[in-house]
């Protein structure tokens, strides 16, 4: 259920959800866009304007977990070698700077 306030009001043929939801933005992402369309338009510009980049940060910090999360993994996996011998990520790198 949409507000009836000032800066719930979209002022095009869409609304600021409907944006969100066509992009399948996160919570973060929408929040962002949700805070820039609507700062000037109540109370508080900057109030709005720092809500946006607080949510730009939790997204960015959000995404570099899961990017560390994906090195991690992939150091996890194993390799094998062209004998077919299998070793960890740790193990092939340390192979490797042997040679």
């Amino acid at each position: 259920m949409r507000g009836n306030a000032i800066h719930y009001e979209a002022t095009g043929e869409y609304d600021v959800i409907d944006f969100c939801q066509h992009y399948k933005l996160s919570f973060n992402r929408g929040n962002v866009i949700k805070y820039i369309a609507r700062a000037g338009r109540k109370d508080d510009e900057l109030q709005d304007l720092y809500k946006a980049k607080d949510y730009i940060e939790r997204e960015i910090a959000y995404v570099r977990e899961q990017r560390n999360q994906e090195v991690k993994d992939f150091k996890d996996d194993f390799f094998c070698d062209m004998q077919g011998n299998k070793y960890t990520f740790k193990e092939f790198e340390e192979k490797i700077r042997q040679k």
